[in-house]
């Protein structure tokens, strides 16, 4: 890509999000008009963990803070990646919150980061998802409110800068907005993230660089799940017993594929299309699609004992490390399934 090019995608893009003209220097905040009684500090989770159900009635202030945080880590066996992530995982925590609650959310970018960086989070009615009045340079925080107004499934991910680098660099996660009275019981919950990378060869020190040209070209180099191949393969299976409920919360960032999400050996019992909890709900699903930048609820019962494995069927995006384990331990049940006569 050309310099020229290049700027035009970034004015683009800037004027998409709400960017253009905005000051980086002076916070936002708004006081939800409750005290601190009122107000609970919110539950954040690494993936694949999820924040426990919502159990309290009515509604509260819910105070997330978030950190900007650079780093090299594991991509794959053998590579590595600068990573900019929130709060130092890819993908970032998951919060939890519920229809009606008030959300306060605090950005931090430590002063030992390199670049700018904002959230756009897409459970907000407002400029750019909040990315328009929350970017922070490198030692600055901010501070800004939202409604929580839609129950859902949300992405959120960073929209700083030329935005495609810091989505492809690991700034993205889930929030989940409970509908009034919550979700019913299930006995596992676990939060999936599918996202792509494109990197160059690694370095002589085994960090590979973001390679915009290969984003263009829509050619990832690796297609992984929870932020590196093998998130979800060895001692990073995901875990659950026969007969029990399992809900999955599972993201597709992209930046640019749509996913085929499936899981080998299971059929979904209720997909919640596209993240929406408000309204249709369809069953005995065999595989999902989830677009880029949007994200599905899928909920099933495990019936057999064995290696279960999640895959996105868009198949040969499996060779690139999209493919991961759910192992369920328990008792054989030969009515459903056993091997031989």
């Amino acid at each position: 890509m050309n310099e020229k090019m290049m700027r035009a995608v970034l004015a683009c893009l800037l004027m998409i999000w709400g960017l253009t003209g905005c000051s980086t220097s002076t916070s936002f905040a708004h006081n939800a008009g409750h005290g601190d009684s009122g107000k609970e500090v919110g539950t954040l989770t690494a993936a694949p963990n999820v924040p426990p159900p919502i159990t309290r009635g009515g509604n509260k202030t819910v105070v997330l803070h978030f950190e900007a945080k650079e780093y090299i880590g594991d991509l794959a066996d053998g590579v590595k990646y600068n990573y900019w992530s929130f709060n130092g995982t890819v993908p970032g925590p998951m919060a939890r919150v519920r229809l009606g609650d008030t959300v306060e959310f605090h950005l931090s970018n430590p002063a030992s980061n390199t670049q700018q960086h904002n959230i756009d989070i897409h459970a907000v009615n407002g400029p750019g998802g909040g990315a328009a009045v929350n970017t922070v340079s490198p030692g600055e925080s901010k501070v800004f409110t939202f409604k929580a107004q839609a129950p859902g499934l949300f992405i959120y991910h960073c929209a700083a800068g030329s935005i495609v680098d810091h989505i492809s660099n690991g700034m993205y996660g889930l929030i989940l907005v409970e509908p009034e009275g919550g979700l019913a019981k299930v006995d596992r919950e676990f939060y999936v993230m599918e996202s792509e990378f494109f990197t160059g060869e690694p370095d002589e020190k085994g960090v590979a660089a973001f390679d915009i040209t290969k984003g263009l070209a829509e050619h990832p180099t690796y297609v992984v799940f929870n932020g590196r191949e093998g998130g979800l393969m060895g001692k990073n299976v995901l875990k659950a017993k026969v007969g029990e409920n399992v809900r999955m919360y599972f993201g597709n960032i992209g930046p640019n594929g749509i996913s085929s999400f499936h899981i080998i050996g299971e059929i979904f019992d209720k997909v919640y299309q596209e993240g929406g909890l408000g309204g249709n709900v369809h069953t005995g699903i065999q595989t999902t699609l989830v677009p880029s930048a949007g994200a599905t609820v899928v909920e099933f019962k495990v019936d057999v004992p064995g290696a279960y494995t999640l895959v996105d069927h868009s198949i040969f995006r499996v060779a690139k490390g999209a493919i991961g384990q759910l192992v369920v331990e328990g008792s054989e049940n030969p009515g459903v399934f056993r091997s031989g006569k």
